[in-house]
Order: structure tokens, then C-alpha cells, then sequence
């Protein structure tokens, strides 16, 4: 089933889209062969004006863009992070999925097995997780 077209490449990503071990895999997979890639970042349930997701993509979307150096397109998915995946694949023709989540100690997606859950849909689904400082948060030095 060889295709000339582009592989149409699904990040899912939200406080990770603009981490280097994403913009890392990103770029190794623009080099592997040809594809384009749309950045998915999920509504928080807590935002339902979605600021916290725009400003995820406006801060994100140049530094893919920098990584794989073409354009990458950006949307809002909806807050369930599943369904926001289950959109994407349906309305956009999706081929592969990248998840990039936070450290298993502090991602919800790894504790509601997203990466397991999408792999229903057939495609190929990388996982790429954030490395866990190694430092101390001091409660008075913590930023929110």
C-alpha cells in the first residue's frame, strides 16, 4: 500500500508541545520521509474559552515548525483527550499518532491509558514523556 502522498502526522500535546524531547522526535520523524503535521492540543476542562490551549499552540507551533522546518498546522481538540484524538483521525485523514505526555508520576493521559486507548483506531502511536526534573521544588521557590 505505498502512497506518494505525505503521511499526515497527529501531535497530541499540551503543557509538553513545546518540550526539546518532542520537538526531538518531531524532527526525526519529518527526516525519516515525507509528511505534514497538525499539532492537536485538548481543551482543558477547565478552560472552556480555550485560551490555555490557543496560547499552547501559539507558544508551540513555531518551534515544531523551527524542528521540521515547514509549516504545522494547529487545532483545539475537545477537553477528552480520546475524543479529541477520535475527531482528529476522523475529520482529518490522520495516519500516525505522537502523544506527548508529562511523567507518569503527574500525566492524567498515561493514567487513563490514552496511548493504549488510540491504538484502536489502527494507526501507529509513538509516545514521547517528559523527563521529571531531578531538582527539588521548594514550596516557597514553586511557580504555578
Amino acid at each position: 500500500m505505498a502512497s506518494s502522498a505525505p503521511a499526515r502526522v497527529l501531535i497530541v500535546a499540551h503543557r509538553t508541545a513545546a518540550t526539546p524531547l518532542l520537538l526531538n522526535a518531531v524532527r526525526a520523524r519529518a527526516h525519516r520521509s515525507s509528511c505534514s503535521f497538525t499539532l492537536l492540543v485538548p481543551r482543558p476542562y477547565w478552560d472552556p474559552d480555550t485560551d490555555e490551549a490557543a496560547a499552547t499552540l501559539e507558544l508551540a507551533i513555531p518551534l515544531l515548525e523551527e524542528a521540521v522546518r515547514g509549516h504545522v498546522e494547529g487545532i483545539i481538540g475537545d477537553s477528552d483527550p480520546f475524543i479529541a484524538v477520535r475527531d482528529a483521525v476522523t475529520n482529518l485523514g490522520i495516519d500516525e499518532i505522537i502523544i506527548s505526555t508529562l511523567p507518569a508520576r503527574v500525566s492524567h493521559w498515561l493514567r487513563r491509558d490514552l496511548p493504549h486507548r488510540v491504538e484502536q483506531f489502527g494507526l501507529p502511536v509513538a509516545v514521547v514523556t517528559a523527563r521529571q526534573s531531578e531538582r527539588a521544588i521548594s514550596e516557597r521557590g514553586r511557580r504555578q
